[in-house]
């Protein structure tokens, strides 16, 4: 099993009442203070340094524009940094977001380096970038997913194709590729592909043999998203299995169950914002063209109908049990402002959002608490969607350097250990001790689920028998 942490990188400054009124993107760059934000990312560099230090096994680094909850805007820099000064951590960028890059060749070139540099610790990934990254790169959403599909190909072209030779596209064109840079791991460095609920998405990592990697999806959902993957991978040929899927977690540990609360409570204000987005309004967020008509359909039953059955990412989920309070508060938020009724009200939409933090604590959107209190809710999520790749996201929001370090030195010290354990106990293989598609599936063969939400069901039986 491959654990690795993850931060957005925010800069800590923004006014909070900023953020509500408007999400990340848009907000003025008045707002920002150059000193503080250098001290802020060599802060970040240096907790990857600590990890490292503490025994993770990779660091993962995740890139976006013209916003404050995340300064990896030119995630390559840091990633360059990180391979000098760290020795054996894999460095796992998930991911450059092919379709707003401009020049692949010159991204390939980059990723080569890095790799170079790194003794070979690069693990690379790709992103179509949100809606307000084609905007802050003047990319534009309609052809984004060709973009995306062109620029991969361009990419492992270069890595793995004899030079010189000449490429045509429909977007790209080089007259010349001989790039000299490149990767030592051959023929190319692994490739993992994040996302949310995009099948479209899962489909291509299937035909492709690169994991998914989902980030914070419901687990219900994050399941279906398995099984697509799986039924693609059948029709390549292969089974899939742990080596094929990671998950991202957002978790708080501190010496006890209401500091860490406290601490994740303010991460509600993170750009993802635990189950409630602020990373910027829909109309920045979802640019015409941007989304596929199925991904637009699934979005349209998640703002709309929280009781749906089908497929929607709220199914199953508001049962007064789980998070029903967290998607009646989100679809009334976001709905007013897909309606644009008027100016926010800054203090009640503050209210809110710390008020939905329960719901989003039992539906396991954040898991917080003491070593021994987080240890059991990680089982059941290892145990619902058993990833072979497993990330800590943590530390977003307005939380302080001290709080921060103390969260990642638990977390590593009196939680990884029994993680490992639980990863050994259910045979979680990692990308690294299994290759991604060499599992055989002969020709009429029954495809096997690799997650399973018998785990959640149990605990969701506890919680209604003991409201």
């Amino acid at each position: 099993m491959h654990l690795m942490y993850f931060t957005e990188r925010p800069y800590r400054y923004v006014p909070n009442d900023e953020v509500i009124k408007t999400g990340f993107f848009g907000i003025e760059n008045k707002y920002f203070d150059s000193v503080k934000g250098g001290q802020l990312l060599n802060e970040y560099l240096d907790e990857k340094v600590l990890a490292e230090q503490l025994g993770f096994d990779g660091v993962m680094l995740n890139e976006h524009h013209d916003t404050a909850f995340c300064m990896g805007s030119v995630m390559d820099v840091e990633a360059s940094i990180l391979a000098r000064i760290t020795n054996k951590v894999k460095i796992v960028l998930l991911g450059n977001p092919l379709p707003v890059v401009g020049n692949p060749l010159r991204l390939a070139e980059e990723l080569g380096m890095i790799d170079m540099i790194s003794g070979g610790r690069l693990v690379a990934g790709w992103v179509r970038g949100g809606g307000s990254e084609q905007l802050a790169s003047n990319a534009n959403p309609a052809f984004n997913r060709e973009y995306f599909n062109e620029a991969h190909e361009v990419v492992i072209q270069a890595w793995t194709r004899p030079g010189p030779f000449r490429y045509e596209g429909k977007h790209f064109h080089y007259r010349f590729v001989d790039p000299w840079c490149l990767p030592i791991q051959k023929p190319h460095p692994p490739i993992w592909i994040p996302g949310l609920l995009s099948p479209e998405t899962v489909v291509w990592c299937a035909q492709h043999r690169y994991p998914y990697i989902a980030l914070a999806t419901f687990l219900e959902p994050t399941i279906e998203l398995w099984d697509i993957y799986r039924d693609a991978a059948a029709a390549e040929g292969y089974q899939v299995g742990p080596e094929n899927f990671g998950y991202l977690q957002k978790v708080y540990v501190a010496e006890s169950d209401e500091k860490a609360r406290e601490i994740a409570k303010w991460d509600m204000f993170g750009g993802a914002g635990i189950g409630y987005s602020l990373f910027g309004q829909p109309q920045w967020m979802f640019p015409p063209g941007y989304n596929s008509k199925d991904a637009t359909r699934r979005m349209a039953r998640q703002f709309t109908d929280p009781h749906s059955d089908k497929k929607s990412p709220w199914a199953g989920l508001a049962d007064g049990t789980t998070t029903s309070k967290l998607a009646d508060a989100q679809i009334k938020t976001r709905s007013a402002v897909w309606q644009d009724t008027g100016p926010i009200d800054v203090e009640a939409t503050r209210r809110q959002i710390f008020e939905a933090f329960p719901a989003v604590e039992r539906s396991m959107q954040v898991i917080c608490g003491t070593p021994d209190t987080v240890i059991p809710k990680l089982r059941t999520v290892l145990e619902v969607l058993r990833p072979g790749i497993f990330a800590f996201w943590q530390n977003d929001g307005p939380i302080s350097k001290e709080d921060r370090l103390n969260n990642i030195r638990l977390l590593a010290t009196e939680v990884m250990p029994a993680v490992r354990e639980i990863g050994k106990e259910l045979g979680l293989t990692s990308p690294f001790e299994v290759k991604p598609g060499s599992r055989p599936l002969k020709s009429g063969e029954k495809p096997q689920s690799v997650g399973s939400l018998e785990a959640l069901q149990k605990i969701n039986g506890q919680a209604a028998a003991n409201p």
